[in-house]
């Protein structure tokens, strides 16, 4: 089996290589020549476990290479980014999409599948992809093979999870489910699930919207509990002791590609009907000014001049910066005080500081924004460099043994004192 792969980011390169560990003979194509370069250099662009080894494997079996266009195959697996488009609801962009499979037209010969792994709007398989395929001649279900089967990774655990996650296989037709459920089956250990394309599509939204919606219930109820003077960690915990209860854990806001971004393609298919969803998309956004201001509050407080803020990945233990609110409160900091802001996240080449230690010297305050396992233990030897060793963690990662004279988690931000001045 030939697989060419369009798209080698953080989905379409692990699933280029995983196809090539098992066997597949896999072309992977990406417009930046600096990727694929990188690739057939054999050396990985993205920081992931165990990636390195697979691109050296793949290499040395000669069944991977990386190339700027497509050539003909058995399978060809759409792997892009959908962004937000610019327009009042945040609507799925598949310009990207369209190019994608439009590049991959002329290689198609009738027996062909094509699978759409981007995370796309309800019902953009049957009513965009299809119609370009039958376009060019074709009979989508009898001739080529199409299915939508979303992504369902956590950075971090990407190729563990390729292999053992159940997986959505969403064909246009029942025969197009068969053929993704045969395709997928070479690799995938856990469960092969049947469904229609749309059904896949509006699963893999709601998956990331379930998430982001629980994860808005916990952040508001972090500003109630502000307001109250209670602590919402331990109301979590509480809760969390019933055995039909779930809230997740609150946080400085929410990034990744998924989580801040798919909610709204609901959004912008049934503005009427999703208010829930849209709502929580709100708390979640704002929550980087929640943050920025009990920062302000907490500086005032302690007559500090510089804060350490420490990650800027959207989540633990990786590189992956994209709609981190990491990025968007270090830009509000920056815009609204005079403060000396500095940064430190060991997976990110171009934060401010090269080490935990450099970052914390004569610091006011170290602002904990990713859960990184370097920030879970911080010695007393560098909290003690600090001018005021206060810290803030918006993660509640950092062990409470930490030598820090201050110690706030967005739970108990109800101990902070208040200034009169609105800074937002």
């Amino acid at each position: 089996m030939k697989v060419v792969t369009v798209g080698l980011g953080y989905i379409g390169l692990p699933t280029s290589l995983m196809f090539a560990k098992h066997g597949a003979e896999v072309v992977g194509v990406d417009v930046s020549k600096r990727v694929v370069d990188f690739l057939n250099a054999g050396q990985v662009p993205i920081e992931e476990p165990f990636l390195q080894d697979y691109l050296t494997e793949a290499l040395s079996k000669k069944n991977f290479k990386a190339s700027l266009t497509p050539e003909r195959g058995d399978v060809f697996i759409v792997a892009v980014p959908t962004p937000n488009a610019p327009d009042e609801f945040g609507s799925c962009d598949l310009t990207y999409v369209k190019q994608a499979t439009e590049a991959i037209l002329p290689h198609l010969e009738r027996g062909n599948t094509i699978i759409i792994e981007s995370t796309i709007a309800p019902r953009t398989t049957e009513d965009v992809i299809q119609p370009m395929i039958e376009k060019e001649g074709f009979l989508v279900g009898e001739d080529i093979y199409l299915v939508h089967c979303p992504e369902r990774v956590l950075p971090g655990q990407i190729l563990h999870e390729l292999v053992h996650n159940n997986r959505i296989i969403g064909g246009v037709t029942e025969t197009c489910t068969e053929k993704g459920k045969e395709i997928y089956g070479l690799f995938v250990e856990g469960k092969l699930l049947g469904a229609t394309a749309s059904t896949a599509e509006l699963s893999k939204l709601m998956e990331n919207t379930y998430r982001d919606v629980n994860i808005a219930l916990a952040n508001e109820l972090v500003q109630i509990s502000d307001k109250l003077g209670i602590d919402a960690l331990s109301v979590i915990e509480m809760a969390n002791q019933h055995p039909r209860v779930n809230i997740h854990q609150p946080g400085p806001g929410v990034g990744g590609h998924c989580l801040a971004v798919d909610p709204y393609f609901i959004v912008a298919e049934a503005p009427k009907e999703a208010r829930l969803i849209r709502q929580a998309r709100e708390i979640n956004s704002h929550m980087p000014h929640f943050i920025v201001r009990k920062v302000l509050d907490i500086m005032e407080e302690n007559n500090g001049k510089t804060i350490t803020v420490l990650g800027l990945a959207y989540k633990g233990n990786v590189d992956d910066m994209r709609e981190s609110p990491s990025l968007q409160i270090v830009n509000q900091l920056k815009s609204l005080t005079d403060y000396d802001i500095r940064t430190f996240d060991p997976y990110v080449a171009n934060s401010d500081a090269y080490s935990l230690e450099s970052a914390l010297i004569s610091s006011d305050l170290a602002l904990v924004l990713t859960d990184h396992d370097v920030f879970k233990e911080i010695p007393a030897h560098m909290i003690r460099t600090m001018n005021t060793p206060v810290l803030f963690d918006t993660k509640n990662c950092v062990s409470k043994d930490a030598m820090f004279r201050t110690h706030y988690t967005l739970g108990n931000l109800s101990t902070v004192g208040k200034v009169s001045k609105s800074y937002i």
